[in-house]
């Protein structure tokens, strides 16, 4: 029987209080919809996931009219809330249309559970994941286990971007990055 991937309360203790999202920034929203408009292949599908938070729903919302504007297609927006019994149903309902990427605007401690039950049991993939600045959290990469978040990347709130590698999270600004 393989363990279970939700995070056990001693562990979110011991990174201390991740912090809460704030609202999106246009210069954020620009470069997210940069990066899936580069990427190779090129996206055109997506499932946008989010927190219940205010400043996570209104982000997902801005992501989903700005891609739905550049004639690209949502096949799904998901919800989940920071803590639960089981992450088994947000997470198949976020993977079931197998989208080109996944969007993802959340606070940390819910996607890091979210995080670990879609690497546990579902098809989803870090490296087709794009996030918004609230999830370029060391900590939380850390919380979430070896290579759970291995090539998920995003854009912060100035319009950089940021990966993580192999546990490691890095920003870079727009003309430092590798070539997808």
């Amino acid at each position: 029987m393989t363990p279970s991937p939700l995070v056990r309360p001693g562990e979110l203790g011991a990174y201390g209080p991740l912090p809460s999202p704030t609202g999106h920034t246009e210069a954020e929203l620009a470069t997210l919809l940069g990066l899936l408009s580069t990427s190779r292949p090129r996206m055109h599908t997506v499932a946008v996931g989010h927190s219940r938070d205010d400043a996570s729903r209104a982000t997902a919302q801005a992501f989903t009219d700005a891609w739905r504007a550049r004639g690209g297609s949502v096949l799904a927006v998901t919800d989940w809330p920071e803590q639960a019994a089981s992450w088994l149903r947000p997470a198949r309902r976020f993977t079931s249309r197998a989208p080109d990427a996944w969007v993802v605007a959340a606070a940390p401690p819910g996607w890091v559970q979210m995080a670990r039950r879609l690497r546990h049991s579902t098809t989803w993939t870090a490296e087709r994941t794009f996030g918004f600045a609230s999830l370029a959290e060391p900590r939380a990469v850390a919380l979430a286990g070896p290579d759970t978040l291995h090539g998920l990347r995003g854009a912060t709130a100035d319009g950089r971007t940021w990966e993580v590698r192999h546990g490691w999270l890095t920003s870079r600004s727009p003309e430092t990055r590798s070539p997808r």
